[in-house]
C-alpha cells in the first residue's frame, strides 16, 4: 500500500488551483453579501421587506430582483463550491497515498470550521453565519465521495424532494392555523368563548404580529445599537435557535444536496470550464427558463398576497424547483465569462477574492459590526433596503482591490493560513519570497 509522510501533505499549491472555481467562488461570495446585507442592517427583513427597510418603490424592486435572482441561489452555489473543495482536498490526499491521514486532515479541517462558525456567530455577532452548518454537512459528505455523478445527483434530488414534502406538510398546518385565526376573529366579534385550540392559535398569532410591529422593530434596532457585550447576550439566543433548528429542518435538503451536486458536476468536468460554449449556453437557457419562471411566480404570488404568512409558506414547497435551476443557469453564465478572453483584470481580482473566501466572508461580518452595531457607528435600521446596496458595492470594490494586493505578498489569506495550519497540524509559510 502506498503511504506518504505527514510532512509531504501540504495544501493546494497556486499552480494546482482551478481558476474557474476561484472566479466562481469570488462572484458567489459577493452574491452572498448582496443577500446577507438586509439581515445585517435591518430587523427581520431578510425575506419580508414589509417588516422593515421598505416594501414600495425602489425598495420593492430591490427585493423582487434579489428574491428572483439571488435568494437561495447564492447559498446553493456556495454550498456546491464547498462540497467541491472538500472533495478535491480528499481526492488529492488519497492520490498521494495519505490513507487514514486524509480522513484525519479532512475531519480536523471540518472540526475547526465548526469552531470558527461558533466564534463567527456568537462573538462576531453574525446570526446568519453558515460555517457551522457547512461543517456539520461536511461530516456527512465524506461517505458520498466515491459515488458516481448519477448517484450523487439522484440522492440530491431525493433529499430536496423530502424537504419539499416537509414544506408541503408545514403549509397545510399553516392553512389550518390561519383558518383558526379567522375563526378567532369571528368568535370575538360574536362574543363567543374560544376553545382551547382557538386560544392557542390566538396566542401564536399575537406573537407573530408582535414581532412585525413598529414597536418590535424599533426595540430590535435599539438592541443592535448597544455595546459589544450587550449585543453578545442579545444575539446568543438567536444563534442558538438557528444552530438547533436549521441543521435538521433545512440544511440536509438545502446545503448537503447542493454539496453532492457540486461533486457530481466536478466529476463530470463541468466546473473546470472545459466544456463548449454551446454546453454552457444550454445550461444558462434551460436553467433560467425553468428557475426564473418558478421564481417569478413565487415572487409575484408573495407580492399579490401582500407578504402574508401563507404566501411565504406556499412558496417554500417550490423553493428548490426555482433556486436550483437558476443556480445552474448562474454556473453556465459564470463559466462562459471564465472562458471568454475578456476582462482579464476583473477575473484575476475575482479569483483573488475567491482564494481568500473565508477571510472575505468573515470580513463582511466585521464590516457589518462596525457599520451597523453599537460596537461601531450604530447605524442598524437606518438605511432603507435599496440604500444598503451602496454599502455592498463599496465592500465589493474594497475586496477586489485588497485581495490581489494581499496575495501578491502572501500565499494565503490570514484565516485560510490559520485554518490550514490547524488542519495539517504544522505551520505553513505565509509570506512569499520577494524575489519570486
Amino acid at each position: 500500500m502506498k503511504t506518504t509522510s505527514a510532512t509531504s501533505l501540504t495544501p493546494l499549491q497556486p499552480t494546482d488551483r482551478i481558476h474557474s472555481l476561484d472566479i466562481m467562488r469570488g462572484i458567489v461570495l459577493f452574491g452572498i453579501l448582496l443577500m446577507n446585507i438586509h439581515m445585517m442592517g435591518l430587523a427581520n427583513a431578510y425575506s419580508d421587506p414589509s417588516v422593515s427597510g421598505g416594501s414600495t418603490g425602489w425598495n420593492l424592486y430591490t427585493w423582487m430582483v434579489t428574491n428572483m435572482l439571488f435568494e437561495g441561489t447564492m447559498r446553493a452555489l456556495f454550498s456546491l463550491l464547498f462540497g467541491v473543495g472538500m472533495f478535491i482536498l480528499l481526492d488529492r490526499l488519497e492520490k498521494k497515498g495519505a490513507g487514514l491521514k486524509a480522513a484525519d486532515i479532512y475531519f480536523r479541517r471540518l472540526l475547526w470550521l465548526l469552531i470558527f462558525g461558533l466564534i463567527h456567530g456568537y462573538l462576531l455577532l453574525w446570526t446568519g453565519e453558515i460555517l457551522y452548518n457547512y461543517a456539520l454537512m461536511g461530516f456527512l459528505v465524506y461517505s458520498f465521495r466515491h459515488m458516481s455523478p448519477k448517484k450523487l445527483i439522484g440522492i440530491a434530488i431525493l433529499l430536496m424532494a423530502f424537504g419539499s414534502a416537509w414544506s408541503y406538510l408545514d403549509y397545510n398546518k399553516d392553512v389550518r392555523f390561519m383558518a383558526n385565526v379567522e375563526q378567532v376573529n369571528q368568535y370575538k366579534t360574536e362574543g363567543k368563548a374560544l376553545t382551547d385550540e382557538l386560544k392557542e392559535a390566538s396566542l401564536k398569532w399575537d406573537q407573530i404580529q408582535s414581532k412585525r410591529s413598529p414597536e418590535a422593530v424599533e426595540k430590535f434596532n435599539s438592541n443592535m445599537r448597544k455595546g459589544y457585550f450587550d449585543l453578545v447576550a442579545f444575539l446568543a439566543p438567536i444563534n442558538r435557535d438557528y444552530n438547533q433548528h436549521d441543521p435538521y429542518r433545512w440544511d440536509v435538503w438545502d446545503v448537503l444536496s447542493m454539496m453532492l451536486i457540486g461533486i457530481a458536476l466536478f466529476k463530470l468536468k463541468i466546473l473546470s470550464a472545459g466544456k463548449s460554449y454551446l454546453f454552457y449556453a444550454m445550461m444558462v437557457f434551460f436553467g433560467y427558463l425553468i428557475g426564473l419562471s418558478v421564481n417569478y411566480y413565487e415572487t409575484m404570488h408573495i407580492v399579490d398576497q401582500d407578504f402574508s404568512l401563507l404566501s411565504f409558506s406556499k412558496t417554500n414547497i417550490t423553493y428548490d424547483l426555482g433556486r436550483v435551476p437558476t443556480a445552474i443557469g448562474h454556473i453556465g453564465l459564470i463559466l462562459i465569462f471564465c472562458k471568454l478572453p475578456i476582462l482579464k483584470w476583473l477575473k484575476s481580482a475575482l479569483s483573488s477574492v475567491g482564494k481568500m473566501a473565508l477571510t472575505n466572508y468573515v470580513m463582511h461580518s466585521i464590516f457589518a459590526m462596525i457599520i451597523f452595531t453599537g460596537v461601531g457607528l450604530g447605524l442598524f435600521g437606518t438605511f432603507s433596503r435599496h440604500e444598503l446596496l451602496y454599502i455592498v458595492f463599496a465592500i465589493w470594490i474594497f475586496q477586489l482591490i485588497v485581495s490581489p494586493i494581499w496575495l501578491k505578498y502572501f500565499h494565503f489569506g490570514p484565516l485560510e493560513w490559520i485554518w490550514r495550519n490547524l488542519s495539517y497540524q504544522k505551520k505553513h509559510r505565509i509570506k512569499k519570497d520577494p524575489q519570486s
